[in-house]
């Protein structure tokens, strides 16, 4: 398949194959938390449509993959692998009516389809489902393990909601004096504990809850802030039928990625303040004649391989501290899983 060879020759097919072992069961939970009852129409039926667009579940795949290297069972994390899909897709319902987004996963977005309220009303469905799998944790860990799992996804969703905030902030002032440095902060926040840090940490803490559960922080920050850039440059020159998205809506939403930021730091005076402008401009007010010249902008000053570039170094840092934090343990399809998936994630769908 295309989609295992990443460029430069190196096969992902082992990576994609044990991400979906990892998906698949995760998804048979999930789906078995979702009622079957009234309101069905405008609820229920809707709470499983994102999640079974085809993600690759990243997250329930680090959480996993991460216990059972440490020599944890897959039934002790699946519970809590299913929280995090359940968060995860609640994010992203609520994200898309906060950009504006008009595609996800290659389809219409839930409030395109059934209205905002509706949309809203659904993401917070998922993060009341996403509390059952903790509870149920209680039979499975017991009330001490329980509640420190507990205390992972409390701080997971608060740093998501603050480093959320910090974007919409900056669409919202249109903010433009930006650094490379305020891009990572607010990755760090928005990304990198839900999509790598406290997933490598709930996995190791079911599988062995005295470990040191800080070794995964530096590993999941720069894996995740790769991760996030590697994002952002398909967004603007990704497939559109393998991204999901549509190609661009960075750019039409106004997101402060590190590519948009780069521009606007290497740009002349005349065009930073031609960017300023179209920046402060409404969404529905912009045109496609100045988001090419935007992309133009960014061709200029080489911004997207500039931003593959860091992505790049940050994923050699996220190796380095993998070494840290799993070097020690014995070999196993898990350990290597965890090794790989950090070129992929920034080598995907190129």
């Amino acid at each position: 398949m295309p989609e295992t060879q990443a460029s430069g020759g190196q096969a992902y097919g082992p990576v994609l194959e044990r991400l979906k072992v990892y998906y698949d069961l995760t998804m048979q939970k999930l789906l078995r938390t979702v009622p079957k009852k009234a309101p069905a129409k405008y609820l229920w039926d809707l709470v499983p449509l994102y999640p079974l667009r085809g993600g690759k579940g990243f997250r329930p795949g680090l959480c996993i993959a991460t216990c059972r290297a440490f020599g944890g069972s897959t039934q002790a994390v699946l519970l809590s692998a299913v929280a995090l899909e359940l968060f995860h897709n609640a994010f992203l319902v609520h994200d898309d009516v906060e950009d504006g987004s008009e595609y996800r996963r290659g389809l219409p977005t839930l409030h395109t389809e059934h209205g905002v309220g509706i949309a809203v009303n659904v993401g917070d469905a998922m993060n009341v489902l996403s509390i059952r799998p903790l509870m149920d944790n209680l039979t499975l860990l017991g009330p001490e393990l329980t509640w420190r799992v507990f205390q992972e996804i409390e701080h997971m969703v608060r740093e998501s909601v603050e480093g959320q905030a910090t974007e919409l902030g900056w669409v919202r002032e249109n903010a433009c004096n930006l650094t490379e440095a305020d891009y990572l902060r607010m990755t760090l926040k928005k990304t990198c504990w839900y999509t790598c840090i406290h997933p490598c940490r709930i996995g190791a803490l079911v599988a062995a809850p005295k470990s040191d559960l800080d070794r995964f922080n530096r590993f999941g920050y720069f894996m995740g802030a790769a991760f996030q850039i590697q994002d952002d440059v398909l967004n603007l020159v990704g497939d559109h039928k393998k991204y999901g998205k549509e190609i661009g809506g960075d750019i039409w939403e106004g997101k402060r990625t590190m590519i948009l930021i780069h521009a606007l730091n290497q740009s002349s005076a005349k065009e930073k303040e031609r960017l300023r402008r179209f920046l402060a401009t409404p969404r529905v007010q912009r045109t496609a004649k100045d988001v090419r010249w935007v992309y133009r902008v960014l061709a200029k000053y080489d911004c997207i391989e500039y931003a593959r570039s860091a992505a790049r170094q940050l994923a050699g840092a996220a190796l380095f501290e993998f070494y840290k934090a799993y070097g020690s343990l014995p070999d196993s399809e898990d350990k290597r899983f965890m090794e790989r998936i950090v070129t992929y994630m920034i080598e995907r769908d190129l």
